[in-house]
């Protein structure tokens, strides 16, 4: 796929009643921030019967603080597909085995690292994430993608005992590049298991079929929303399966290359409030069809 150059005077002329976008890299500014300009445009979705669906590696938590005052009842795609939010009901959770997760905890303790490499665990349940580390660097990182967050002594207790949850994935970062080790530690469960680097500095241990693909056709189902009516913004590896389930794909301007080859378009970088613009264009355009395209000189 040659993905074309989106301006605005591009004709977005679908019936599109569903805007699904990743987080970082792409909603949010060089700041990792909701623009400002953000909130009247989900204002205008929200009349135009538009459902706007966050979609993240964060947890359901973390994106309900992000966006709960304005979507009391909201959608949501938390954990990478791992859990799915359909206008507040939990329509889809899907959960790792406890003995692969304490497997998953114990590569990692028993590592070798390179030389270099600072990395530490999120086990990411369903009720919580848990982390063994206390040290204020790691908790912060943490705590940006993790609002509900407990700590253990001892990680194999968020799968045993008294305080076991369903662990919806598992997450390692890494102060530097997470890929180094991360393909080594865990060739192993490659197979079983999806080893999906999410960031820079994260990857994320998940249930092999389970992606933010599957979170969308989810919702569409739920929702009764067609992929003719769909658009998806991405710009990171998690990202690039789930630009399939829409007819309108984006990948942004600053995406990773393999992203913006499975793109229908290429929108503005995030740092440009590249899905803001996108947005405008196309409700300007549901709102004064006689006018769309007409109006807008190319950027």
């Amino acid at each position: 796929m040659s993905a074309t150059r989106w301006t605005a005077s591009t004709p977005l002329d679908g019936d599109i009643s569903m805007v699904v976008a990743d987080m970082d890299g792409t909603l949010l500014d060089g700041d990792s921030r909701i623009p400002e300009g953000f909130w009247p445009l989900l204002e205008r979705m929200q009349q135009a019967g538009i459902e706007f669906v966050p979609a993240s590696g964060r947890q359901i938590f973390t994106l309900r603080d992000m966006f709960g005052e304005a979507m009391p009842s909201g959608s949501f795609i938390a954990e990478n597909g791992n859990l799915v939010v359909a206008q507040g009901h939990t329509v889809s959770v899907t959960a790792l085995p406890a003995d692969a997760v304490m497997r998953m905890i114990d590569i990692l303790a028993l590592a070798d690292l390179p030389q270099g490499h600072d990395v530490g665990m999120v086990v990411c349940g369903e009720h919580s994430a848990y982390i063994n580390r206390r040290d204020t660097p790691f908790v912060d990182e943490c705590r940006k993608y993790y609002h509900r967050l407990e700590f253990l002594d001892d990680l194999h207790e968020a799968v045993t005992g008294e305080r076991a949850d369903r662990v919806l994935k598992v997450a390692v970062f890494d102060f530097g590049d997470v890929r180094v080790p991360a393909d080594e530690l865990f060739a192993p469960l490659r197979g079983q298991y999806q080893v999906v680097v999410s960031g820079a500095h994260w990857v994320d241990i998940m249930d092999v079929n389970t992606d933010k693909r599957r979170g969308v056709l989810a919702l569409q189902q739920q929702l009764g929303i067609t992929p003719a009516q769909t658009m998806v913004f991405g710009d990171y590896l998690n990202d690039l399966q789930m630009l399939g389930a829409g007819q309108w794909s984006f990948a942004m301007a600053n995406a990773y290359p393999d992203v913006v080859d499975q793109a229908r378009f290429i929108a503005p970088a995030n740092t440009d409030q590249g899905v803001l613009r996108v947005i405008e264009a196309m409700l300007d355009a549901r709102e004064n069809p006689e006018s769309s395209g007409a109006s807008h000189a190319a950027d």
